[in-house]
């Protein structure tokens, strides 16, 4: 089978785009459109491997899994290690499935345009038969990050710690608030500013925009020390790493339910 190099690059690079706009949903971690891309365009040179002789198991692997945490770093970049190591295995496992779909298929059928070595395939693909999988595969990561973050009706509380004072606020899980920081790709928790209080000057604040139902603006945002959250009935509370937001919240502390699932 002939494997036009040019192809092989376009066809890859399409279908990282798409593996990490996924990776992007289930982990819930904020990917800017051009580090997307530019991820892209670098995790397909990888796929260069195919032309290579047959390698053993554990050097096939050791570079795939060298190729995702690098493809991942430039996507979501590097401060935050828990958001790196969770779309690491967010990235990792979707393409296990879907190079273990497409081999499933390869063994099965054996299709004379399809070849496949190296863990990496190169496919003679009809591109409405591309765009279909692709959106079928990206329809199925949606639908699992929304029954994901589905969360029951009940009361939280919202545990915020600046400094010295603790703060416990009345919680409001809303999947609608999908505010994220766009320079560290945290989320956002809403909360009105006399609920906050007056913050000490050595805590750092910055404006962002946000859009709402009624417009667009701007928001104060910052990085409190901790935040924790329980809902009604738990002892147990969970860890969020997010940003403080202060806006029209009315008494509560607005968050998306996904920073606790």
């Amino acid at each position: 089978m002939t494997i036009y190099v040019d192809v092989l690059i376009v066809l890859n690079i399409y279908v990282n785009y798409f593996l990490l706009l996924i990776t992007s949903k289930l982990s819930g971690a904020y990917l800017k459109p051009l580090r997307c891309v530019a991820a892209s365009v670098y995790g397909s040179l990888f796929s260069l491997l195919i032309l290579a002789p047959t390698l053993p198991v554990f050097i096939n692997t050791a570079i795939k899994l060298a190729a995702a945490i690098t493809v991942v770093m430039a996507a979501f970049g590097i401060r935050d290690k828990k958001r790196l190591l969770r779309c690491t295995a967010a990235f990792y496992g979707t393409n296990f499935l879907l190079a273990g779909g497409i081999y499933g298929i390869y063994i099965w059928l054996e299709p004379d345009f399809m070849h496949f070595s190296n863990s990496y395939f190169y496919i003679d693909f009809s591109l409405l038969l591309l765009i279909g999988a692709t959106a079928a595969f990206y329809l199925a990561a949606c639908i699992i990050r929304r029954l994901w973050d589905s969360s029951p009706a009940g009361e939280y509380a919202v545990f915020i710690r600046i400094g010295e004072k603790l703060l416990k606020i009345d919680g409001l899980a809303d999947t609608g608030n999908c505010l994220v920081d766009y320079f560290t790709g945290k989320p956002v928790i809403i909360c009105s500013k006399e609920d906050i209080g007056v913050l000490p000057d050595s805590v750092g604040r910055r404006i962002i925009p946000i859009t709402t139902v009624s417009g667009g603006g701007l928001i104060e945002i910052f990085r409190p020390d901790e935040v924790m959250i329980s809902a009604e009935g738990e002892k147990k509370r969970r860890s969020a790493d997010v940003m403080i937001g202060l806006g029209d919240a009315r008494g509560k502390a607005i968050f998306n339910p996904k920073i606790i699932n």
